[in-house]
């Protein structure tokens, strides 16, 4: 199939299918626009849907056995596409990268302990930091103005290395691209992170879920080709858009800590996957690349739309220059109100639901969320504004 006929601009009604995105506030009205949670309004790949079918006709879900055809699925596209080489022996699969990740905490760092996350940063790692009782260590990334209209962030490296040569902080939760600022990591800046993390003994564990997402013209990078001592963690959820298939790899290099991560996988008790994710993961990494590279195109479009009505309907509130996701950060601090009390405003007033920034640790800021069919973004940009401009 051409990338020319992947359909991104129909418009499919995820209301009542138990959509944890559009059917979590049961009293929202009809007509509220969803852009929070990350999970796309597109159906996933052709392929994806296809092997989905085929097992479905099967009509026997029991317990799942991971074959080698899942491992050849996984290693040939990082390889392919990514030159990246994993060896299939440093796999262990698991049901999400935020169990990835609470099992890595678990598996590595004793209570009490420090886990350094770069600030703004993804929800899910604080809570999987306090959830294994050790110490969130906040290393606020430095926002860099580009002009008037538009800002990104880069590692405060004085900072990060203050807080790394602390014996007790002994983990590094990387997110690469950084979810929620859209940024690829330079090369520089990689091999800064390993070489600070090298020197102090803190371990690296890189969630790399947004990795499929980088704009066109980007180019990500797997942080396991700069730091070979890396724990890696991806999954085709986000670029697929299949996370309540639930599947999800981590990449660990050296058996004594993958063992430890198994048990702690096993303690947790997500080391079973379903029929549904195995099959999911399989087809779109053997056959989704072309429909990949066309949402990779949509979305891209998405952003430049939302860059120009932002420069034009609320040149007041910067956002970041997205190089990957399709996750945009907002600075909504000439509205004079917190990200929580913008949050309200725009769902009470105007029916449109986004991401308050303090769960990330950003105040003055909230997240929308790109990935829906264009005429859908435009309406929910345009009910933004309105309260934007209101308040």
């Amino acid at each position: 199939m051409s990338a020319l006929q992947f359909d991104f601009d129909s418009l499919v009604d995820r209301r009542g299918s138990g959509s944890y995105k559009w059917d979590d506030y049961s009293s929202d009205p009809d007509d509220k626009i969803e852009m929070w949670v990350a999970d796309m309004d597109f159906r996933t790949a052709p392929a994806v849907l296809d092997a989905l079918r085929r097992r479905v006709e099967h009509g026997i879900f029991g317990y799942t056995y991971v074959g080698d055809d899942y491992y050849d699925a996984l290693t040939s596209w990082f390889e392919r596409r990514h030159a990246y080489r994993i060896d299939r022996k440093r796999v262990i699969y698991t049901s999400g990268v935020v169990p990835a990740v609470s099992a890595i905490i678990k598996a590595i760092a004793r209570p009490g302990e420090g886990v350094i996350v770069n600030t703004p940063a993804y929800n899910c790692f604080f809570s999987s930091i306090r959830n294994n009782s050790c110490r969130i260590v906040a290393s606020p990334l430095r926002r860099v103005d580009i002009s008037d209209t538009e800002f990104n962030y880069e590692f405060d490296f004085e900072n990060f290395e203050q807080l790394a040569a602390e014996p007790s902080n002994t983990l590094m939760l990387l997110c690469n691209p950084h979810n929620p600022s859209g940024r690829i990591w330079s090369e520089e800046e990689r091999h800064r992170v390993a070489d600070i993390c090298r020197r102090h003994g803190v371990r690296v564990v890189s969630d790399e879920i947004h990795c499929e997402l980088a704009m066109p013209g980007r180019r990500y990078v797997p942080y396991g080709n700069i730091d070979s001592s890396a724990i890696i963690c991806n999954s085709p959820s986000k670029a697929f858009n299949t996370a309540g298939l639930q599947i999800a790899n981590i990449i660990c290099p050296d058996e004594e800590t993958r063992a430890a991560i198994d048990r702690a996988i096993n303690i947790n008790e997500v080391c079973d996957v379903n029929p549904f994710g195995v099959e999911g993961l399989k087809a779109a990494y053997c056959h989704g690349e072309e429909w990949l590279d066309a949402l990779r195109a949509y979305l891209e479009g998405n952003y430049l739309f939302t860059k120009e009505f932002f420069a034009n309907e609320l040149p007041g509130y910067p956002i970041t220059r997205l190089e990957a996701t399709y996750l945009l950060w907002v600075d909504i601090r000439r509205s004079g109100l917190d990200g929580d009390a913008v949050e309200r405003e725009l769902v009470q007033r105007q029916h449109v639901r986004v991401n308050s920034g303090s769960i990330y640790g950003g105040d003055d800021y909230i997240r929308l969320n790109l990935a829906m069919p264009r005429v859908v973004l435009a309406e929910g940009l345009k009910r933004i504004a309105a309260g934007l401009k209101s308040i």
